[in-house]
């Protein structure tokens, strides 16, 4: 999609494509036409009572498609081999806990992770990136739908910097839309959905022919402009609005967000630490793409509350363990791990907490293909960060990766316990499109074990 230059006052940047006029896939940053700045609905800052000024961050991973839980951390090599597989565990550097052959560089860090063996909570097995973003079924919305983590925290936190908004979604469209999704707004409406800096918008982050004198000028008189336009407002829906235009105002004359975007100011070996990959999307995936994980860190140090990114196409219904072992798994193991010793290396292992998940497991049972299918009973994940006791494994399956044998851990169960490391009450309420109050996390508590 081009975008202009803001000296011509029109620069776009790409959203998640859906039906409903509030999932819009295309915002407006910048654009100080005579309608108001038209930066995000996007990117409102919401200045609540008690809001906090720690700065506490999560990054949250998607992987498209749902992975192999057992041919990643829950290897089965007592089973048969039509069970088992092609993969062979290795140690690592946690006596007794092993993972998959493929993933040696996660192997060297797991004092500082934790896999999870026994996610569960996908009603049905369809693919989608809601239950990862929100802790929920799709089922049984409210009026507006479940609002995803950023959009919570950005409503209830609202930004740490004024220049950087509190939610932002990597993710570039997919062929699939929910596989591009970086997480929805729901009943929160768009003023909390994701910033996304999606293709050539990112040069237009920060002022070029205009100065700030000619942007203070042009804000003046759109105020003049919104004050009529709030004089007729009945319902209310510009209510805010002044907010809104000065976090514009505040991410056009700040570098910060640019910078942060800006990967030509990491030195070279910090890149190469994170490897190579594939901007592309992978089929109707997303990409596999090292520098989302660089530049999900330079975000949260920018002042990002929460990050979202979406990696690969884990779908593997055929060649399972070649699509694995080729396109997957050597990409995301040095990108994951090199995250999370980044993240301590700066201190910020205790300041940002880092989740890497799917939607569901897959079959015990590989197919004629040499793929496995779709398996809701049981899944896996990995978390990091956040001050956690880590070093740790969390629940466990039987013998075949089938069935949950201990200490199942539901989807909302996590969210919970970012809600609570991120300073919010798991039972804080919000209210839907209706005005029904709605608990961000509902029927779910912290786990115990990370605290």
């Amino acid at each position: 999609m081009p975008a202009g230059r803001l000296s011509h006052a029109d620069s776009l940047i790409s959203r998640n494509r859906t039906a409903s006029p509030s999932r819009r896939e295309a915002i407006r940053i910048g654009a100080l036409g005579m309608g108001g700045i038209s930066l995000p609905g996007l990117l409102k800052a919401e200045q609540a009572a008690g809001v906090g000024k720690s700065h506490k961050s999560v990054i949250m991973i998607y992987m498209v498609g749902a992975p192999p839980h057992q041919d990643m951390y829950d290897l089965k090599m007592e089973a048969p081999s039509e069970i088992r597989g092609e993969f062979r565990p290795i140690p690592t550097n946690v006596p007794g806990i092993e993972i998959c052959e493929h993933m040696p560089h996660l192997a060297k860090i797991m004092d500082r992770c934790i896999p999870l063996r026994s996610v569960y909570g996908s009603p049905d097995g369809n693919h989608d990136s809601f239950i990862c973003y929100t802790g929920r079924s799709v089922r049984n919305q409210p009026p507006g739908g479940w609002p995803a983590i950023g959009p919570v925290v950005s409503k209830v936190r609202g930004a740490a910097d004024p220049s950087v908004p509190p939610f932002i979604g990597l993710a570039p469209d997919a062929g699939h839309p929910p596989y591009g999704s970086p997480g929805l707004p729901g009943y929160l409406g768009v003023g909390h959905a994701a910033f996304r800096p999606s293709g050539p918008a990112k040069a237009d982050m920060v002022l070029n022919a205009i100065t700030q004198d000619r942007l203070q000028s042009r804000s003046q008189l759109l105020q003049s402009f919104d004050r009529l336009r709030r004089d007729i407002d009945t319902k209310g829906t510009l209510k805010g609005l002044d907010d809104i235009n000065q976090q514009a105002l505040g991410i056009l004359t700040s570098s910060k967000l640019a910078d942060a975007f800006d990967l030509s100011k990491e030195p070279p070996e910090v890149l190469e630490r994170y490897g190579k990959g594939d901007p592309k999307n992978y089929g109707d995936g997303a990409p596999r793409n090292p520098e989302h994980f660089v530049m999900a860190r330079r975000l949260v140090e920018a002042g990002a509350r929460v990050v979202t990114l979406n990696f690969g196409r884990w779908d593997f219904h055929s060649s399972n363990f070649s699509e694995a072992r080729d396109t997957h798994l050597p990409i995301f193991d040095r990108a994951l791990s090199a995250l999370i010793e980044d993240l301590h290396e700066r201190g910020l292992g205790d300041d940002v907490a880092v989740v890497a998940w799917g939607e569901f497991g897959r079959t015990p049972q590989i197919n004629k293909d040499a793929g496995r299918d779709h398996w809701p009973q049981v899944g896996g994940g990995l978390i990091a960060g956040g001050g956690f006791r880590t070093g740790q494994v969390i629940g466990s399956t039987d013998r075949l990766g089938a069935e949950i044998a201990s200490r199942p851990v539901h989807f909302g169960e996590v969210h919970a316990s970012l809600h609570r490391f991120l300073g919010i009450d798991p039972e804080t309420k919000l209210h839907d499109l209706a005005g029904r109050p709605q608990y961000i996390v509902e029927g779910h508590k912290p786990l115990p074990e990370l605290f």
